[in-house]
């Protein structure tokens, strides 16, 4: 609350901000494509077994004669249901009586057929090689293409958890108390006295970087699984820590739109993925091209500036006050860096540097009651966010659209649409918001089930705007989210939101398996989720023009 005394000292929304917003957002574009990146290095490709009479290389014509590749595959791969050729079974013995036979045929004995023992063939129309065709991800193991997905979302949820509650922390205690000292140097201890979103965000960047690009050389798909597992962690993280870092430099003034702006950054990151895979139809390519430029970030990042605000409450004023007297120059308030002192801060965040004399751990979260409610409805209403938004974003192919068309016009959706949102945050409030676009939501995907899959057309707008308000809703509920939570605390409490959207994102796949007995019901349970959110968000406080808690004590004397 005081805070914002100083903020509007050192110029606000200045220079400063400006140059720190722009670096956070770039981070955000390149890093948020690798959350969905799967849609096209792991698309399932059509497959068929390998056959020795139709796919060897070394058999002449003169073997097979005058036959056409139609008539070779009839004799060698049994029809399924829909008269198309079986993608996991083959015929023991070339058919040949089949060219004789005019009509279909159902009679075909069991001992006749067997499962593809020599490998499969694929469709390479689409996609030259995906993680399905290095694995042969196909037929008994097709289950296996989902564990990738899985391992990366639950990498999401050790890093909202883990990494969320180590960016409130600032001191080395804990650390010295697990590792004894002829283990870790004290030397080497002291630059964990620097924990924080900065330092965090850092690391998760190298470590992005590291294990994104050795995927691609994963000789094993239980290695590239490992990796993903640590990419999810580093991906979290990041986007959660540039979020803060721009919203804790922020004025009230601007925190829904440098929010919605965050957010909208990933929007563009969806657009450049979308275009690169339809340029790149490699896998090992694709992921290396969105990789490389990591490290790059990793070494740019040593410019961002630690939150102030962070510091100060962390009982770590000096530092703060060295942040801020750089933020005025840069903002060309030079006269302000130099009146402002330790004096002046220590003044004006008299009560948050007393509160913060007692830190707050993990258990306060639950002992204070109304920070308790806050974060157990947000940890509801974010749940019931992502089950829909990665319903939509992992599932585009079962609405029977071109997956790279629609990537990109969900993106460009996103644009007008969180526009739309920056302004109903700032004129109507962030609950209204929230429920406006929630709903909106939910109606779509009921809507979607009553279209024809025929009309293609119809369904693919209808899923561009689904992907447009989503992100819309989960802008909103960013800028709600941060606006509830003290300083002291709040990536922490971020980290624990975090955990519950990310079980909700790891449940939506898990939900098309319902489709086995009724192909609207996942929908239905999406749009359900959608607007359930709109009816909870009446149950938090209203955010609009308040300044940010800083303390435990600001929470519950409201």
């Amino acid at each position: 609350m005081a805070f914002q005394d100083l903020l509007d000292q050192v110029g606000g929304m200045g220079r400063f901000q400006i140059i720190q917003m722009a670096f956070l957002l770039l981070c955000n574009a390149m890093v948020f494509p690798h959350v969905i990146l799967e849609n096209f290095t792991a698309v399932i490709l059509g497959h068929r077994c390998w056959v020795h009479i139709l796919d060897n290389a070394t058999v002449s014509d003169n073997a097979t004669g005058t036959l056409s590749q139609d008539t070779l595959l009839r004799i060698s791969i049994p029809l399924d249901s829909n008269l198309r050729p079986e993608k996991c079974r083959r015929f023991i013995h070339p058919q040949w009586q089949l060219l004789h036979q005019n009509g279909t045929f159902s009679n075909m004995s069991e001992p006749d057929t067997e499962p593809c023992m020599d490998g499969w063939v694929y469709d390479r129309s689409s996609f030259i090689s995906t993680t399905v065709t290095e694995w042969d991800l196909v037929c008994e193991s097709q289950s296996l293409n989902s564990v990738a997905k899985f391992f990366f979302m639950a990498g999401i949820l050790m890093g909202e958890i883990v990494c969320g509650h180590l960016a409130d922390r600032c001191e080395v205690l804990s650390l010295s108390q697990v590792l004894p000292v002829v283990i870790v140097p004290k030397s080497y201890l002291s630059l964990f006295h620097t924990f924080g979103k900065r330092l965090l965000m850092m690391w998760s960047l190298l470590q992005l970087a590291v294990t994104e690009t050795c995927a691609v050389l994963a000789p094993t798909f239980l290695v590239y699984c490992s990796l993903r597992l640590l990419a999810g962690m580093s991906t979290s993280t990041i986007l959660t820590n540039t979020v803060l870092l721009i919203v804790e430099w922020t004025t009230p003034k601007y925190q829904a739109t440098v929010t919605t702006v965050a957010l909208l950054s990933a929007s563009i990151g969806q657009i450049i993925l979308g275009s690169l895979a339809y340029g790149i139809r490699k896998w090992h390519t694709l992921q290396l091209v969105v990789s490389i430029p990591i490290f790059f970030l990793f070494i740019s990042s040593r410019w961002v500036s630690e939150s102030a605000r962070w510091l100060i409450i962390n009982n770590k004023p000096e530092e703060g006050l060295q942040k801020l007297r750089k933020a005025a120059q840069v903002n060309g308030m030079q006269t302000s860096a130099d009146v402002l002192t330790m004096e002046a801060v220590r003044s004006t965040m008299k009560e948050e540097l007393k509160a913060a004399q007692t830190k707050p751990s993990l258990c306060d979260l639950f002992h204070t009651p109304n920070l308790c409610k806050r974060i157990c409805l947000l940890c509801l209403i974010r749940f019931a966010t992502m089950v829909p938004t990665f319903g939509l974003l992992l599932h585009l192919q079962h609405l029977g659209t071109n997956v790279f068309l629609v990537h990109i016009l969900i993106g460009a959706v996103n644009i007008p649409t969180n526009y739309v949102s920056i302004r109903t945050l700032n004129h109507m409030g962030r609950r209204i918001s929230l429920s406006f676009f929630a709903s909106m939501v939910g109606i779509i995907f009921m809507t979607i089930i009553l279209v024809p899959e025929e009309m293609q057309t119809t369904r693919m707008i209808l899923t561009a705007l689904g992907g447009g308000f989503s992100f819309a809703s989960n802008t909103c509920l960013y800028t709600l989210t941060n606006e509830l939570l003290p300083t002291v605390i709040r990536a922490t409490g971020l980290g624990i939101i975090g955990a519950g959207g990310s079980l909700g994102a790891a449940l939506a796949p898990l939900l098309m398996i319902l489709e086995m007995y009724s192909a609207p019901l996942p929908w239905i349970i999406y749009g359900t989720s959608s607007i359930l959110t709109g009816l909870a968000v009446f149950l938090l406080p209203e955010t609009r023009n308040q300044p940010l808690p800083d303390s435990l004590q600001h929470i519950e004397n409201e």
